[in-house]
């Protein structure tokens, strides 16, 4: 109820920031998309440890996903000067559109989160794999199979904000 309660008050303080068009306010926006997140990772974790799971399967076109997930996260490449590469790939998935896109939304919030500058891509190998790719910090390889497990830190990225959630949940969205 919390998490659902939150909403309202994140929904008012962005409508009050576009008002008006100043650099204050896009640093606040970009700190309120944060909490934003934040918020929307909690409801989706609690939905995940529910007994019974919402998915709704059917086709749909993976484009329109991605779509959904890079006007998201649009106003972040641009606030950090970071570029995408995304060309369009023309498939039809089988899935769950919710999960996919907050699927989708946790690969994007970590690729930009650990990319100072360059660019992140997102496409589809040869072999039909969703891929999002980004000339961030990387991954040491010591600590590349602890990534996915809740509330893991690698020790050299603690001063950047996080939880160690996000990658937990994307794993326990494709387990399911």
């Amino acid at each position: 109820a919390w998490v659902h309660q939150i909403k309202t008050p994140i929904s008012s303080m962005k409508m009050i920031l576009q008002q008006e068009d100043t650099e204050e306010n896009h640093l606040l926006s970009a700190e309120l998309f944060r909490i934003e997140q934040y918020t929307e990772m909690a409801l989706q974790y609690l939905r995940l440890d529910s007994k019974t799971n919402d998915f709704v399967f059917q086709q749909y076109d993976l484009d329109s996903i991605i779509r959904q997930a890079i006007r998201k996260y649009a106003p972040q490449f641009i606030l950090r000067k970071i570029r995408l590469i995304y060309e369009p790939v023309s498939m039809t998935i089988l899935t769950d559109e919710k999960w996919m896109l907050f699927l989708l939304e946790q690969l994007l919030s970590n690729a930009i989160k650990y990319t100072p500058h360059g660019s992140v891509t997102i496409s589809v190998t040869p072999e039909k794999v969703l891929q999002v790719a980004d000339t961030g910090i990387g991954i040491s390889e010591q600590h590349q199979g602890a990534i996915f497990k809740r509330f893991y830190r690698e020790d050299i990225v603690h001063d950047i904000d996080g939880i160690g959630i996000g990658l937990y949940l994307a794993r326990e969205i494709v387990t399911l």
